[in-house]
């Protein structure tokens, strides 16, 4: 299975740090964002992966280079002009799915977790097109984004949302009929929910959305000063 994370985000919460250098690059526990998820990617037995990038996208493909100093297989999909993530996905699909592959992962570049990319798997429901990664509701989004239900099914309403983590399985049938002015994944992924098409994995570990230069400096000083994967 490929995989592939999303680095095209212009940054401007991070603004004035993503000026001169793209969110991925950004460094947390002494190595970039991007670099974080490409190792726990490597660890995971993922090998192929590509890499969206739109502002500053070539600093990301100099530092990266190929992906053979990560034990990985690293292809890109430039944007130029930044596409929404649907419409980035379906820009990449046919990189991700030119094995005839179902399935791929996908990542947002600017989260960090603790989350073992191993434990996802395609469900053997087959009616199944995404199986997201939910955790508990940060400060910054209190209200949750999707409801977990007993089932394991997702839906964009109901009691104790859940906040999506920007990782997800996703089935290259989900993206049927789209080009790439598809716009945002979460329109597509509240389509698939009204279907029941679409399962949640609850994630009780750290998760850290590292949109702002605050949280960026809280995510340094854990990984500096703390052995999260001990």
């Amino acid at each position: 299975m490929k995989a592939m994370i999303l680095a095209a985000g212009k940054g401007e919460r991070m603004r004035p740090l993503t000026l001169t250098t793209p969110k991925p690059l950004l460094s947390a526990g002494g190595k970039p964002l991007i670099v974080h998820h490409l190792e726990n990617l490597q660890r995971a037995g993922f090998r192929d992966i590509v890499i969206n990038h739109a502002w500053l996208g070539e600093q990301i493909e100099q530092y990266l280079g190929s992906g053979k100093q990560f034990g990985l297989s690293l292809r890109y999909s430039a944007e130029g002009t930044p596409l929404e993530t649907a419409g980035g996905i379906v820009r990449a699909l046919p990189m991700l799915t030119d094995n005839q592959e179902d399935w791929f992962l996908v990542i947002n570049g600017d989260i960090w977790t603790d989350f073992s990319l191993n434990q996802l798997q395609p469900p053997a429901d087959p009616d199944c097109d995404a199986l997201l990664v939910l955790t508990r509701n940060p400060e910054h989004n209190p209200e949750g984004d999707f409801h977990l239900s007993s089932t394991g099914h997702l839906a964009s309403e109901g009691n104790h949302k859940l906040t999506f983590t920007g990782i997800s399985l996703l089935h290259h049938r989900l993206f049927n009929g789209l080009d790439e002015g598809a716009g945002k994944l979460g329109p597509v992924l509240r389509q698939a929910m009204a279907q029941n098409r679409v399962r949640g994995l609850n994630h009780q570990g750290l998760w850290i959305d590292v949109g702002t230069p605050a949280r960026l400096e809280e995510l340094d000083t854990l990984l500096t000063e703390s052995t999260p994967h001990s």
